[in-house]
């Protein structure tokens, strides 16, 4: 017997039970998109023989795609396939894809890449909303909720962003794998795990209630059929349009020209309907995703720029332990972010206890401020370099541990305000447009990696390591300003979101 929605939300202590299902779903999920990401750029030097510019575009593209889809299968969650079915078909396209890089990455990479990227668009943003689903709107025990999410969220980041290129790159299992099959199996293991979080799902599903559910339901069978085929087969269709625009980084441009103001266009279509109250939140929820524009395209040089400078000009220590640079650079925020989000977010019930939180806009401007610190400490690297141009992964690590407090400051909560500031209308589109914003952080990090690049082409490798630290301080400077201009607006924010903390 299946529990109400009713029961559900009526939960004792301090998580649902549900949460602990869709927290290892995700957590496995998490390992194969992560475990993939950390391979993408130096699979595209090493492998496909780009120039580290163009594989930077690239990484930009193939990511802001990714998160650009998140926003799409958000919508057809919404109105047409319920979240239940999104997640099952997402996931299994994205087993297809990594199966297909498993064979042959060489010769099929855009096309497994393409299958990878529609099917997370159908995955993620479903699985977060079903997070928010298990709560009462006013039970404050969702931000706590959120933040354990995101610790398995970070487990799977942890296991898959270290051992999948430390595999490619022959730094793990190199005496089990033989050296032409190194990138197949690293692909192959995110194939695995994609299994494994999908039969996680089917097989826990029971227990969600109506959670999830196809909106459909009103519809006579034969009707409602007929638009999930509909999808189904449009999400296959498309595959070879995203393969060229992926492969073609120009037409990503366009795209990204054109998305973004069209799901805002969207919004305000929306927002007729909403009273003005509703729409000030809306309004407010939109401070939120422009400015995590900036967070997201200076954080995600971890897979452009910065998977470049560990390959180049990092040494391979961590506190005398001998790691892979690539996997340190991929899974050292995951690690933090798993030790330390709880304490963060006992210190925001302490503070709360005490009156003394601060409010939502305050921590997004602390957030940038933590992003603006390790970039200052990348760019310290540069004092540290031997003649060869290497440097210390202590510190690069410590660089890393400062930033990922801002990330605890930014993304559980955004996530979470997201759910809050938005009507029950909107929810998904809200939702995908904070996944959009990646997106654009996605696509800017990848320009602003290829800029970094440019500027270092046929450079000796102690002047490459120069000037991508230089432009580590220019992004610190950048992160810094942002923080500030936050701080300051945050009052005229706080009187927009109204009741909303």
């Amino acid at each position: 017997m299946s529990a109400t929605l009713e029961e559900i939300q009526n939960f004792k202590g301090k998580y649902p039970k549900q949460l602990w299902y869709l927290f290892f779903s995700e957590m496995w999920e998490r390992f194969s998109f992560y475990g993939m990401r950390g391979m993408l750029v130096i699979f595209m030097v090493s492998q496909l023989m780009m120039d580290e510019k163009t594989a930077n575009l690239q990484y930009g593209a193939t990511q802001a795609f990714v998160y650009a889809f998140t926003f799409i299968g958000g919508l057809f969650a919404d109105k047409i396939l319920g979240y239940r079915k999104s997640l099952f078909w997402g996931g299994l396209l994205m087993i297809v894809g990594s199966i297909i890089l498993a064979l042959d990455p060489k010769q099929f990479f855009f096309f497994g890449i393409s299958f990878t990227i529609i099917g997370t668009g159908f995955f993620k943003p479903n699985i977060s909303t079903m997070v928010g689903k298990l709560y009462k709107d006013d039970d404050n025990r969702r931000d706590a909720g959120f933040s354990l999410f995101y610790a398995g969220v970070n487990l799977g980041a942890l296991i898959g962003g270290y051992i999948c290129i430390a595999v490619a790159n022959g730094n793990m299992f190199a005496s089990y794998i033989p050296e032409h099959l190194r990138w197949n199996v690293a692909f192959g293991f995110a194939a695995i795990v994609m299994i494994v979080s999908l039969l996680t799902f089917t097989q826990t599903q029971k227990s969600m209630g109506e959670i999830g559910l196809s909106p459909l339901n009103h519809l006579e069978p034969s009707k409602k059929r007929t638009f999930e085929m509909v999808t189904y087969v449009g999400s296959l269709v498309i595959i070879p349009v995203i393969m060229t625009m992926v492969a073609k980084t120009e037409y990503t441009d366009y795209f990204m020209f054109v998305i973004g103001p069209a799901s805002l266009l969207y919004l305000f279509y929306e927002m007729r309907n909403f009273s003005l109250a509703e729409n000030k939140k809306l309004m407010a929820a939109l401070v939120f995703i422009i400015f995590s524009i900036f967070f997201w395209a200076f954080f995600e040089q971890s897979g452009g720029s910065l998977s470049l400078f560990a390959a180049n000009n990092l040494d391979n220590t961590v506190a005398g332990i001998k790691l892979d640079p690539n996997g340190v650079n991929n899974s050292a925020n995951s690690l933090f972010v798993i030790a330390f989000a709880a304490l963060i977010g006992m210190v925001w019930l302490w503070m709360n206890k005490r009156k003394i939180e601060p409010n939502t806009v305050v921590k997004f401007g602390l957030a940038f401020l933590f992003l603006a610190g390790g970039f200052y400490v990348f760019y310290y690297t540069k004092f540290f370099a031997d003649a060869s141009g290497r440097t210390s992964l202590d510190l690069f690590t410590f660089g890393w541990f400062v930033i990922t407090f801002g990330e605890l400051c930014l993304s559980p909560i955004g996530m979470s305000a997201m759910t809050k500031l938005s009507p029950q209308k909107t929810q998904a589109v809200i939702m995908g447009m904070w996944f959009l914003a990646s997106a654009y952080g996605q696509y800017f990090a990848g320009l602003l990696g290829a800029n970094i690049a440019e500027a270092s082409e046929n450079a000796s490798n102690l002047d490459k390591l120069n000037v991508y630290a230089d432009g580590y301080e220019q992004l610190a400077i950048y992160a810094l300003v942002a923080g500030v201009i936050l701080i300051a607006i945050s009052p005229l924010v706080k009187k927009l979101m109204q009741d909303v903390k």
